[in-house]
């Protein structure tokens, strides 16, 4: 009965993980703050202050992003991925295991 009911949590866990198709499990806030280093030119999480592009403190908090979609991982990861308003594109700068973990941190902000 033991190995049924983990058999059950692992296959759960691995439908969740391919539904998101992101390995949050794995996402580390910690890594996430060093990759945030090339965006913090641009954006602060400190303040609510404008830079060349929005703040980024408290975003996950927010009910909404710039754009007027909800604040959610994927939506977060679309803008990151497509760039805009003078902001490069970085779906193939970052990794996808990068931009997992810049989304961590950007949850702790």
């Amino acid at each position: 009965m033991k190995m049924k009911s983990w058999l059950s949590a692992a296959g759960a866990c691995a439908l969740a993980l391919a539904i998101t198709g992101n390995n949050a499990m794995a996402a580390d806030a910690k890594k996430g703050k060093e990759v945030f280093e090339q965006c913090s030119a641009c954006h602060d999480v400190e303040t609510n202050e404008k830079k060349m592009g929005p703040a980024l403190k408290g975003l996950y908090k927010k009910g909404k992003l710039h754009n007027g979609k909800p604040v959610t991982d994927a939506n977060v990861q679309a803008i990151v991925d497509a760039g805009g308003n003078g902001m490069p594109p970085y779906a193939d700068i970052l990794s996808a295991a990068e931009k997992a973990d810049l989304i961590a941190y950007l949850k702790t902000v």
